[in-house]
């Protein structure tokens, strides 16, 4: 790619970007979004609002309804921070796209113009849709070897990186709505076209990925996964402020949040953060830098600031990665409470029961778990303390090949409230589809992108 322009954002030189994180996933708090835009003085805030799950269930939203799609708290998100982002001059990208950017362009539109803002451009950045391109391509589920083909894809989406972002940056996008791209790649885009970096130098590319990973969990980097109450404590948690980086033309960043708001970032939430989803810091693959960060620097300069250098990067590889969306059958669910002396005996007497039920009645299922929630849920047998809880609440789910047969366990869990033992109280029922992630590898040229651009 070309060197990028930075004429948005100012010439290249000594003046760093500001830019924040407002939401680390689609359910985030909004508040922190509101208080960086007010506050912080930010050139760009990125909402980062897409899971794993997220897109292929927007997709069932989607086909369901032409207009769906996109990120179910866009209108909320937008009427809180627009007029005020548009007002400061913030430009905003988010992938609240999901599965429809270009609906949820025309819904920023009419907010936009039903609360009397204009004079800006949106853009829509498409072609992370490849589902065509995986089910009619002859490729396979890298986790079970199963190809891919129209009757078990729900979704494709390829992780798109921060050509496309910047390309909208570098035309004068305001908003820049996309689908499925990689995290970082939402910072790394107006980080390169504010400083004039050329997206194919990897240092540079490398430095900026390091930045948009400190970033895009929002909280966690200001003391929201960091906290751990009497082993590392963090104050304001009610009120916890989302982060922001001054980014300088060399890649060399200090994180920090607005004066007076909860939380802290130190080196100690700085480096959690660093290390978090990471499998191999010398080789953190993303489609627009293999980076390193096996020497970076993280140094606390105090007053919640802290500085972080050091990232450096290896080529682009040459595939992509696609999440792959795929219905894997049903969950049943039932779960019951047991209080009082004996409780967790009845409560395993009670997954005894409903496993033995199961098998008397025939219910077909490929797994079970009869689970006491806060005892062995999470590591089995190996959980036990020795003292016996006065309160449980069991939970039993199987997979099961259909719904009928799922709503069967549940209903087995139910029984047991006149069936024994004793003293069983609210129970609850459920019955799920399993939306299933698998993931498989494009190579880049199999893929493309296109902007569109509305203006309002």
């Amino acid at each position: 790619m070309s060197r990028l322009r930075a004429s948005h954002f100012g010439e290249p030189g000594p003046r760093p970007l500001r830019i924040g994180c407002g939401a680390g996933y689609s359910g985030d708090r909004i508040e922190p979004a509101v208080e960086l835009v007010e506050r912080g003085e930010l050139d760009v805030i990125v909402f980062e609002c897409l899971a794993e799950r997220t897109i292929a269930i927007a997709q069932q939203a989607r086909a369901a309804d032409p207009s769906a799609g996109y990120d179910p708290r866009l209108d909320e998100r937008v009427e809180a921070v627009l007029p005020e982002a548009r007002r400061r001059g913030v430009r905003i990208v988010t992938n609240m796209g999901a599965a429809n950017p270009p609906a949820a362009a025309a819904r920023i539109a009419e907010i936009a113009r039903r609360l009397g803002v204009r004079g800006f451009t949106i853009a829509v950045v498409t072609g992370d849709d490849v589902r065509d391109v995986v089910t009619e391509g002859g490729f396979a589920a890298s986790e079970t070897g199963e190809r891919l083909t129209p009757d078990n894809v729900v979704s494709a989406n390829a992780y798109l990186g921060a050509e496309p972002i910047a390309d909208a940056l570098q035309h004068g996008a305001d908003v820049v709505l996309t689908g499925r791209v990689a995290d970082p790649a939402l910072f790394l885009a107006p980080i390169a076209v504010h400083h004039g970096w050329d997206l194919e130098d990897a240092t540079l590319a490398g430095r900026g990925t390091l930045v948009g990973h400190m970033l895009e969990c929002a909280g966690q980097v200001t003391g929201g996964y960091f906290a751990d109450p009497g082993v590392k404590d963090v104050a304001g948690l009610a009120r916890l402020g989302f982060p922001l980086a001054e980014v300088d033309a060399d890649g060399s960043a200090i994180i920090t949040k607005v004066a007076g708001s909860g939380g802290h970032v130190s080196a100690a939430t700085c480096t959690e953060q660093l290390l978090y989803e990471i499998h191999d810091p010398a080789a953190y693959v993303t489609p627009d830098v293999v980076a390193d960060f096996s020497a970076v620097r993280i140094t606390d300069l105090g007053a919640d600031r802290v500085r972080v250098d050091g990232a450096n990067g290896r080529p682009r590889p040459a595939t992509l990665k696609v999440s792959v969306g795929q219905f894997d059958g049903w969950i049943g669910e039932g779960q019951i409470s047991y209080a009082g002396g004996g409780a967790a005996a009845r409560g395993r007497l009670a997954g005894a029961i409903v496993a033995e039920r199961l098998r008397l009645i025939g219910v077909p299922f490929s797994e079970l778990r009869c689970d006491l929630i806060g005892i062995d849920a999470l590591h089995g047998a190996a959980a036990a303390r020795g003292v016996e809880p006065y309160e449980v609440r069991l939970r039993v789910a199987a997979r099961t090949a259909t719904a009928a047969d799922g709503w069967r366990v549940a209903r087995e869990v139910e029984s047991l409230y006149t069936n024994g033992p004793a003293g069983g109280g609210g129970a609850s029922t459920a019955v799920r589809q399993v939306l299933a992630m698998r993931s498989t590898l494009v190579p880049r040229d199999r893929i493309s992108w296109r902007v569109d651009y509305e203006r309002v």
